[in-house]
């Protein structure tokens, strides 16, 4: 048994490599930061969604390869959204609440989105899970709008997507991204109460 627990750690480790391992790292730091309400996560997230485009185009998750051009440019917003303010403590971005119209325009995205790039992956590409990629890509598209803007919701949209994500990353052998994903579902329950602990303190 505990040799076979040696091997598996062994093959995990040989088949992640270096690029992969840099990726998960900078991905871990940045959601953690950004649970943390820190500026920082941003810059430190380009970093990771730079290496991401060069490991899903190999693996062949196309959704989510075209998913980190966008994270790219909102992590560039984000950054210039929270820094707005930033020295003046008082006039700082506050956490905000999602609305009812908010929920029901992200809702009706998510759908259209996932059938219509769904359709386009498994027509015209020998894309993995085009269905499944799609969806966890509409989902992640909405909760980076939210988490730029301090939606507090953002968190519970990540954790929802994160979890397939999971199960969709070992499919694929990506297991220290699975790892990665893993950890971001507990950062993301963190990040919420901690954000709504923030929320609550703001009303009062």
């Amino acid at each position: 048994m505990i040799e076979l627990l040696k091997d598996s750690f062994t093959q995990f480790f040989i088949q992640t490599g270096a690029l992969e391992w840099f990726g998960v790292f900078t991905g871990i730091l940045c959601v953690w930061l950004a649970a943390k309400n820190n500026i920082y996560s941003w810059p430190i997230a380009i970093v990771s969604v730079i290496i991401y485009i060069f490991i899903f185009f190999e693996s062949k998750l196309y959704a989510d390869m075209g998913l980190q051009f966008y994270f790219f440019f909102m992590n560039v917003y984000g950054w210039y959204y929270w820094s707005k303010n930033r020295n003046n403590p008082a006039a700082s971005r506050p956490i905000a609440h999602i609305t009812q119209k908010e929920m029901l325009l992200s809702a009706i995205g998510v759908v259209v989105f996932t059938f219509l790039l769904g359709q386009l992956l498994h027509k015209n590409t020998d894309a993995s899970f085009p269905f499944i990629d799609s969806f966890c890509t509409a989902c992640s598209l909405v909760a980076q709008v939210f988490l730029a803007r301090k939606v507090i919701q953002n968190w519970l949209i990540w954790i929802f997507a994160d979890i397939i994500y999971v199960g969709m990353y070992v499919s694929k052998d990506l297991y220290a991204t699975a790892v990665m994903y893993a950890l971001y579902v507990y950062i993301a329950i963190v990040g919420y109460l901690d954000w709504r602990k923030i929320y609550r303190e703001q009303e009062h």
